[in-house]
């Protein structure tokens, strides 16, 4: 299958729109998380109530709260668009009521940011189209068509104009021009994405989307953030970057399970005689950013939201998703009190799939 081709912002640029910046982090009288919500705008606007921290009108009602959201926002359901709108406009509305708004770099983010398009579901192209979309994208194939034509042709030798041209047209539905501009760094989600954190501290609580191992304790959270920043901005594919390595931030999994054949689950190497258990990592972590706790997203308990290490670590993604079919959920934090809520799941089909 061939690669997605990376579009000109020349030809787009009449979709760039700003951002909202999130705010720096304070000690809050109290915290709501929100884990992967992977595209389904029905389950972000339950919980959301469920929460109080947005009306029915969609806007700020939290009050002082402070609200996480961990990432994975986009990709598997078709609604990621409308989730993002809702949260971009309550980082600009609950600053004015008192209340702070942060939504973090997951992994999905990075890979919508980086052209990687795996996991787009159809119904996230189709947000972005308008009357103008079957003029633009017909305007990006004819100023990328001998481009476009030559790596088709490396593939497939004999391939006719024609036959090229309607492949493309096939892989690149209404609305996915519009798309990869808005998730460029120039774009009007790339640069909102640019601007948040992958990692915060609030209070006595670290959130990290995947998790911080072994190998990145001794680096700050100001440093991760800009180091996950650089290369967002960069679109950069190496595998030792920041946002694709296997021990980062965005992809880590080994604060919750340990499994030989997946690289992001091994503890890394460190100076300790033997690798480190998962509660000997979960401590080096607390210890290290001086918190009492950790909360993730990434890694999906179908169930509900669990603790582990006598409270020291909490996996907030519940598969809030229809795509995962889990348990609606939310983490409140109020002083050192931690509760897990369950929202009943709002009534809807089934998506396609992507």
């Amino acid at each position: 299958m061939l690669r997605s081709w990376v579009l000109p912002l020349f030809v787009m640029a009449a979709v760039l729109l700003l951002g909202a910046a999130p705010s720096k982090a304070v000690e809050p009288p109290r915290i709501v998380a929100v884990g992967d919500l992977h595209g389904d705008h029905d389950a972000w606007v339950a919980i959301a109530q469920a929460a109080g921290v947005m009306d029915r009108k969609g806007k700020w009602a939290g009050g002082r709260t402070t609200l996480v959201q961990l990432g994975d926002v986009v990709d598997r359901g078709p609604d990621s668009l409308k989730i993002i709108r809702d949260l971009m406009r309550l980082q600009r509305d609950a600053p004015r009521r008192g209340g702070k708004v942060f939504v973090l770099v997951g992994n999905h983010e990075a890979m919508n940011m980086t052209n990687d398009l795996r996991y787009v579901h159809p119904g996230e192209y189709a947000a972005f189209a308008d009357r103008n979309s079957e003029r633009r994208r017909g305007a990006v194939y004819e100023a990328n068509r001998k481009a476009i034509e030559a790596a088709y042709r490396a593939r497939f030798p004999t391939m006719a104009p024609e036959v090229i041209r309607a492949e493309w047209m096939k892989v690149t539905p209404p609305g996915k021009v519009e798309h990869q501009f808005a998730w460029s760094p120039e774009g009007e989600i790339g640069s909102w994405i640019l601007r948040n954190p992958a990692v915060l501290k609030v209070g006595d609580t670290l959130f990290v989307h995947g998790g911080i191992s072994a190998a990145y304790v001794t680096v700050s959270i100001d440093d991760m953030n800009r180091r996950v920043a650089e290369a967002l901005r960069a679109r950069n594919e190496s595998p030792n970057s920041i946002i694709n390595d296997p021990y980062g931030p965005l992809w880590y999994r080994g604060l919750i399970t340990r499994q030989g054949n997946d690289d992001a689950t091994k503890t890394p190497a460190t100076t300790a005689a033997r690798p480190l258990t998962i509660d000997q990592e979960i401590d080096l972590v607390l210890r290290s950013f001086g918190v009492k706790r950790i909360v993730v997203g990434h890694t999906p308990s179908l169930s509900g939201i669990l603790s582990a290490s006598s409270g020291h670590l909490w996996r907030a993604d519940s598969g809030n998703s229809r795509a995962y079919g889990g348990t609606l959920s939310y983490l409140e934090i109020v002083g050192d009190r931690v509760t897990a809520h369950s929202v009943t799941r709002p009534a809807g089909g089934a998506w396609g799939e992507p």
